[in-house]
């Protein structure tokens, strides 16, 4: 990902006043995948006027604009990353709610037979694999 938030903000016109620019830094500077109530409390903590409001409302602009993506791991709250890191697949702790992002040729690869043992060129995928630390 070559381009950051707030460039790809401005390269598509979009108005941003003075919050909209900190939560476009606070989503930058993410490394996990923070609901909207995780970026007010980050966001509100560099600017202490913004609100809950406008976080939805930036969080909604964005996603619209194709800026974000929102994910949902099931457990009732929409989290987002930017819609334009590389491609990843998600592993959610069952116990923790931690997500653990990889990578695996692997997996890509199998996914990419499958489709086209169906009959189908792969375009995009997203997965998710559920589970609970195995105990030793």
């Amino acid at each position: 990902m070559s381009e950051t938030i707030l460039s790809r903000c401005e390269a598509q016109g979009l108005r941003l006043t003075e919050q909209r620019r900190t939560i476009a830094q606070v989503l930058e500077d993410a490394t996990d995948h923070p609901d909207v109530e995780e970026l007010y409390a980050r966001a509100s903590g560099r600017d202490p006027n913004i609100s809950i409001a406008t976080v939805y409302r930036t969080v909604k602009l964005f996603e619209e604009a194709g800026i974000l993506e929102k994910v949902d791991f099931g457990d009732g709250r929409a989290r987002y990353e930017d819609a334009e890191r590389d491609h990843h697949d998600h592993l959610i702790d069952l116990h923790t709610g931690k997500v653990i992002e990889f990578v695996d040729p692997e997996i890509e690869a199998l996914q990419e037979r499958i489709a086209a043992k169906l009959g189908y060129t792969l375009k995009g995928h997203k997965l998710e694999l559920y589970g609970v630390p195995i105990k030793k």
